[in-house]
């Protein structure tokens, strides 16, 4: 049985690999990757870096989900991004220089991929088109969060949530969405409580279906007609 902590993937193999920043690399540029890089299994919740931490590197999902979240001052989080197969995590902390301003931790049992921070830095400077995906990459983002500090700010929770099931939706991909409660009500922004009433009312409107933690879309136009869109 192999050792699930010393699970390697050759890039050439990756299937996220078309889904990521590192889809354009052919060739040598796969080679140089693959080499340069570890694999390591990680249980679920636990961190691949915390904030206020120097970063080391960058992180590349092969299997599994990953929360990116910061702390309020009482020490409740926030969830601003689930990040899937296929995404690289943490390598905007590699050009600011400065500590992570965010912590991440596994959702689920997961497989990810590390690239040390000069040798992604290398890769960098010698692969236009991964420069040219990190541009855009950060330039989406810079949209994203402006929508969800709007919506945080203008939205009621009602709102926030089905317009979060139908991000969500889209993560998943095909699967019920599997997150606790409390990991739900910290994307959405809203307390416990609150949340598993609002489910309540959209199992009631017949918008969702729960199957334990699980939740399973049924009505997504409704979703979207409810928060808003």
């Amino acid at each position: 049985m192999l050792d699930k902590s010393h699970r390697h993937i050759a890039c050439e193999n990756c299937k996220s690999r078309d889904n990521s920043l590192f889809a354009s690399f052919c060739g040598s540029d796969v080679n140089i990757l693959n080499s340069t890089k570890s694999c390591a299994f990680y249980k679920k919740s636990q961190p691949l870096f915390v904030e206020n931490s120097v970063p080391r590197g960058v992180y590349c999902i092969n299997e599994g989900k990953v929360k990116i979240f910061g702390r309020g001052e009482e020490g409740k989080e926030q969830i601003i991004h689930l990040a899937a197969a296929g995404e690289i995590v943490g390598f905007r902390a590699m050009f600011s220089g400065e500590t992570y301003k965010v912590s991440a931790t596994t959702l689920e049992e997961s497989n990810i991929c590390f690239i040390a921070k000069n040798d992604f830095l290398d890769l960098v400077d010698s692969n236009p088109n991964l420069r040219n995906g990190i541009m855009k990459e950060l330039s989406i983002e810079l949209a994203e969060r402006a929508t969800f500090i709007t919506n945080m700010a203008q939205k009621s929770v009602r709102e926030r949530l089905a317009s979060s099931l139908v991000i969500l939706n889209d993560i998943y991909s095909g699967e019920m969405i599997n997150l606790s409660r409390e990991d739900l009500a910290n994307f959405v922004g809203t307390a416990t409580e609150t949340l598993i009433r609002l489910l309540k009312d959209f199992k009631e409107e017949e918008l969702i279906r729960t199957h334990a933690r699980r939740i399973e879309i049924l009505n997504k136009e409704g979703l979207l007609k409810v928060a808003g869109a």
